[in-house]
């Protein structure tokens, strides 16, 4: 294990000679803390949606108008965690976050902070496009759940990381599309079930 500022750390699963600002579909996993249940619970096959869930699914669907380059495919909220395939599009003349259309998208990495009035646009961030990568997708939809989720259940919480893959064939895209869908079938053989 690698030490940051005198404390051991976990190496990143990141490939490093990626950009995760690429155009690319990649396979997400987000987990809650200890892989509590603060999303419902499964019987007979089927999600039986929580408040927090029916909060997560809202924003899940919400990503593209914080992100305009982002199509989603296929996910599922499973009671400790979130499995979904996030497509990044972004276009070639890299008007990412412009205009589209009549409306004006205001791209933020807060999904609490977006109302509906229209914003000034966010101050430019000084690393450049980390604030249009797969890292910055997933934070803001953690942020826009944690922040709603605690009005509801105080102890809620993410794990601090999330699994990505990278999606490279439509075999893969099939094989993991089917796996979504199927997951609440398959629940109780899941490696993220877990009795909390």
């Amino acid at each position: 294990m690698d030490k940051f500022k005198n404390k051991y750390r976990i190496k990143s699963t990141r490939l490093p000679h990626w950009d995760y600002g690429s155009n690319a579909l990649y396979f997400v996993t987000i987990c809650c803390k200890n892989r509590n249940h603060f999303f419902g619970n499964i019987s007979n096959g089927a999600m039986h949606l929580s408040q927090i869930e029916q909060m997560a699914e809202k924003y899940w669907l919400e990503i593209p108008q914080h992100f305009p380059f982002v199509v989603l495919h296929n996910h599922i909220i499973m009671p400790n965690h979130v499995h979904g395939i996030i497509e990044i599009a972004k276009t070639n003349d890299g008007n990412v976050g412009d205009n589209v259309g009549d409306n004006v998208v205001v791209e933020t990495q807060n999904f609490a902070s977006l109302q509906q009035q229209q914003q000034p646009s966010p101050p430019k961030n000084k690393f450049g496009p980390q604030s249009k990568n797969l890292a910055s997708i997933i934070r803001g939809f953690k942020i826009g759940v944690t922040k709603n989720a605690r009005q509801i259940h105080p102890e809620f919480a993410w794990q601090s990381r999330f699994h990505d893959h990278i999606i490279r064939n439509h075999e893969s895209y099939s094989r993991i599309s089917n796996y979504i869908i199927t997951n609440p079938i398959r629940w109780k053989e899941d490696k993220f079930h877990s009795t909390i």
